[in-house]
């Protein structure tokens, strides 16, 4: 009966951050930490930041993989099942309404209001989650000096993931020193290598086997996942420019993963069968690489060495969602009205600490829309 009301409550957390969560991985990510640590107590705020950490370091859409080993952890592998499945499915489904208007009259609803509100809003989201992270995951004088070192290498354009194993690999080899230790062992990292068709036609098989490459070994955000898609997709003559940047332009304004993009493209390329196996290749190597993952996170953080990698990684992560969160103030806060809208939202999230994240995105879309029209 417990694992049963355990895997209601996985679906109905991973349905509502299906619906309600905009703004990216650090967003969606800040919006889990909310759910499942400082409201609901599934998990310590140290679990949750080796699950981010160990997230980072594996291909595929980061908050979808959080998702994955949230349920796992919460319900066992049905969990593991469901939470990936709930916080997808509303995304790919919203997407394909996208993709089936846009191939329908083509062109986009006009959602540019709501997102101008939305974006600073996300922003105070972020914020709140990352200052107990990091307030956390700060134990030492070296992990400070590691976490201020990857922020800062991290604003010169760095790439994330030799930056996240760099910060553990180090802290890993001091840790070695401290006890006198050595090994002789590496872990390799593979990767899953999939033939690359020169020939690609627009049949099922070939399309569903090009996103499962691209869910097996791509790293980063969703805009890596759009420029590799550019050279596979657009290069090939599959989709044009125009089709991948209004893809682009779903992603951002549809909540859930920014992955769900590629439903909106394999729709436009082969109709509902095409959005249905672009979807199942880009999200089915997350399942596999979190299920493998998740015990090996617990081994690790139960050994000192790995367990210093771990803590290296998860302040390089915290820095790292930092500098996202700047780069999207960047973009979004630029005016007087996005100012008002930002410290508003970042007061709320503040003050009242269990306030509803979906609460703050909503108020952020209605301030938008309203100082649009001013």
């Amino acid at each position: 009966m417990g694992k049963d009301n355990n895997l209601k409550e996985v679906a109905g957390v991973f349905l509502k951050l299906g619906v309600t969560a905009f703004g990216g991985p650090a967003a969606h990510i800040a919006m889990m930490q909310q759910e499942v640590v400082t409201k609901r107590k599934w998990m310590s705020e140290e679990h949750f930041l080796d699950l981010i950490g160990a997230t980072n370091l594996i291909p595929g859409p980061n908050s979808t993989e959080m998702a994955i080993h949230i349920g796992q952890e919460r319900a066992g592998w049905k969990g593991l099942i469901v939470a990936g499945l709930c916080f997808i499915c509303p995304a790919v489904i919203i997407t394909l309404c996208f993709a089936w208007l846009y191939k329908e009259y083509g062109q986009l609803p006009q959602v540019q209001p709501f997102i101008y509100g939305i974006k600073p809003a996300i922003i105070s989201v972020i914020l709140s989650a990352v200052f107990p992270l990091a307030k956390k995951s700060l134990k030492t004088i070296p992990l400070w000096i590691i976490g201020i070192s990857v922020l800062m290498l991290s604003f010169l354009g760095i790439n994330e993931l030799f930056l996240l194993f760099g910060a553990g690999i180090i802290a890993m080899l001091f840790a070695m020193i401290r006890q006198k230790n050595t090994t002789n062992s590496l872990i390799p990292i593979t990767l899953l290598q999939i033939p690359d068709f020169s020939s690609l036609s627009q049949s099922n098989i070939k399309l569903f086997l090009i996103f499962l490459k691209v869910g097996a070994i791509l790293y980063g955000s969703g805009y890596v996942l759009f420029a590799f898609l550019d050279t596979e997709l657009v290069g090939r003559g599959l989709l044009t420019r125009q089709e991948l940047l209004d893809a682009i332009a779903v992603g951002q304004f549809t909540p859930g993963p920014v992955f769900s993009s590629v439903t909106f493209i394999g729709y436009q390329i082969n109709n509902w069968s095409g959005a249905l196996v672009a979807t199942l290749g880009i999200f089915f190597p997350s399942f596999i690489f979190v299920a493998l993952l998740n015990p090996i996170v617990k081994m690790m953080r139960g050994s000192k060495i790995f367990s210093s990698f771990l803590d290296a990684v998860n302040i390089a992560s915290i820095a790292i969602i930092i500098n996202i969160c700047y780069e999207m103030a960047k973009d979004s806060i630029a005016d007087w009205k996005t100012i008002i809208i930002a410290v508003l939202c970042i007061i709320l999230m503040f003050t009242f600490k269990k306030i509803n994240s979906a609460w703050i995105v909503m108020l952020g879309a209605f301030l938008g829309y309203i100082l649009q029209k001013m």
